[in-house]
């Protein structure tokens, strides 16, 4: 099949719209736009290769028609606009029909720019890590001041039981995905945002399918900064130097926010409390403010503090930000708590990357302190399941008391000589004195906690993806296991 080139000429939002195809509605991204764009009255249909719930179920109670798979057919009706999922290649059939129909088409990101964000104030939250829960806090804090933003963010907000709000006021919040934004455009995502207000929160190496090295991921955030307008504002973590390098080139106003004292917002006298944590907040001319952060871990602290230096600006005092705070649920699949059995507390979360798997187990340890921690691990993204990190993973789990390291599922999606082994990584962990051991499945996992897990014991299952149901799994095992 020759090159797929779309007309760059049809890649516009057309006058009228009154019908709309996304192909690839079954991301999450992909399918919150599609919630929004019904709240705003527009008749959509959709596409995608795999349609199950929960996300079938959303779509369902939208009303959208959801094809299942894709096909040049599904364009027939001739839809006003055809949105493309950055899932959708050039080899999609329904891309080739698009092509072949001369419809008008945008990507994801274009799209929710030019429907949501023209007249809108744009919060955009960037970075290797902390993108979700920093996102999650600014807009929970926004909605408890009576902001009542938008927002559109990459996991399921729990106080909202989804992850996007058209909102009416002046703010919308967006997790600023550094991942390309479609076949046809291959730059990232949060060039699409516009931001009035950044917030830079780390720059690490990640997403090795699209990005060679560092410096390549270096050069797309140094693109996020340069797009903060000189009446805008950039919110930067102080403590890491790469961040500083670039927050440095910004045009608008900068503010640096971190644990050392040569940042603008502080965080001291850092305190756990349950699964949270006590800090005084420091910031320039002001009295400290003791504020409690619902999270466990420090990373989580500077989330919170991210979210406070940057919301300054829309008016909300620290002192008005505990009550929402106290409230803040958490996002699913950030260390969320997915039940407790027979006295075993079974978390879920998505890290996969090494400083979030360690920086994870860090708050996981600080908020069970008595309990034995048990990690599990499956390297399912692109990075992860390549030998890029091999060494580093050896470090990332020293808090934890024993390791379980599921071999990297579809390994051949790494390049050949280029893959992460779990033996080796297993060896390394084992040669620092922590138990470890690798299995080819979550079954064998399954069967190897049901056996010894105990009253106590703490858990953590980390994941970017379903791990083959291995949380309800290990639940229901748990509740049918015959009594000690």
């Amino acid at each position: 099949m020759d090159r797929l080139e779309l007309d760059p000429r049809l890649n516009v939002l057309p006058d009228r719209v009154g019908t709309i195809h996304l192909i690839g509605i079954c991301g999450t991204g992909m399918g919150a736009l599609a919630g929004m764009l019904v709240e705003r009255g527009f008749s959509l249909t959709g596409s995608d290769a795999d349609v199950y719930p929960p996300m079938s179920d959303f779509l369902a109670g939208l009303g959208i028609p959801v094809a299942r798979g894709y096909a040049g057919s599904n364009l027939d009706h001739l839809p006003d606009l055809v949105v493309v999922g950055n899932v959708v290649t050039r080899l999609n059939p329904e891309a080739a029909r698009l092509k072949e129909l001369a419809l008008p088409y945008l990507s994801f990101p274009q799209a929710l720019r030019l429907f949501f964000l023209r007249d809108r104030f744009p919060l955009v939250v960037a970075g290797t890590h902390g993108k979700t829960t920093t996102s999650s806090l600014a807009a929970w804090l926004l909605d408890q001041a009576g902001r009542e933003p938008g927002f559109m963010i990459g996991g399921i907000l729990k106080n909202y039981g989804r992850n996007f709000q058209l909102g009416r006021g002046p703010w919308f919040v967006i997790e600023g995905d550094e991942y390309d934004t479609a076949f046809f455009d291959k730059v990232p995502k949060f060039i699409h945002y516009t931001p009035r207000v950044g917030i830079l929160t780390s720059i690490e190496f990640d997403h090795a399918d699209i990005y060679p090295d560092l410096a390549a991921v270096r050069a797309a955030f140094t693109r996020f900064v340069d797009l903060i307008p000189t009446d805008g504002l950039l919110v930067a973590w102080g403590d890491d130097a790469r961040v500083r390098d670039l927050a440095g080139r910004t045009r608008g106003r900068l503010v640096y926010y971190g644990f050392d004292e040569d940042n603008d917002w502080r965080a001291i006298n850092l305190s756990p409390r349950g699964r949270g944590t006590w800090f005084d907040l420091i910031r320039p001319a002001r009295e400290p403010v003791r504020l409690y952060s619902p999270l466990p871990g420090a990373h989580n602290v500077l989330n919170t503090l991210a979210a406070a230096a940057a919301l300054h600006d829309a008016g909300l005092e620290p002192e008005a930000l505990l009550a929402g705070l106290s409230s803040f649920e958490g996002v699913r699949r950030r260390q969320e708590v997915r039940g407790v059995v027979d006295g075993v507390t079974v978390i879920d979360d998505f890290a996969h990357h090494p400083t979030a798997v360690r920086e994870t187990l860090d708050a996981i340890r600080a908020a069970y302190p008595e309990s034995r921690l048990v990690a599990v691990f499956e390297p399912r993204t692109n990075t992860s399941r390549r030998g890029i990190f091999q060494t580093e993973y050896a470090t990332a789990f020293d808090a934890a008391d024993e390791i379980l390291v599921r071999e990297p599922p579809d390994p051949a999606k790494a390049p050949e000589g280029d893959r992460l082994s779990a033996e080796k990584l297993v060896r390394d962990i084992q040669a620092r004195g922590r138990p470890a051991r690798s299995f080819p499945d979550a079954s064998g996992i399954l069967e190897h906690l049901l056996a010894r897990t105990r009253s106590g014991d703490v858990i953590l299952i980390m994941s970017n993806g379903g791990f083959e149901g291995l949380h309800d799994r290990l639940l229901e095992g748990l509740k049918g296991r015959p009594a000690a």
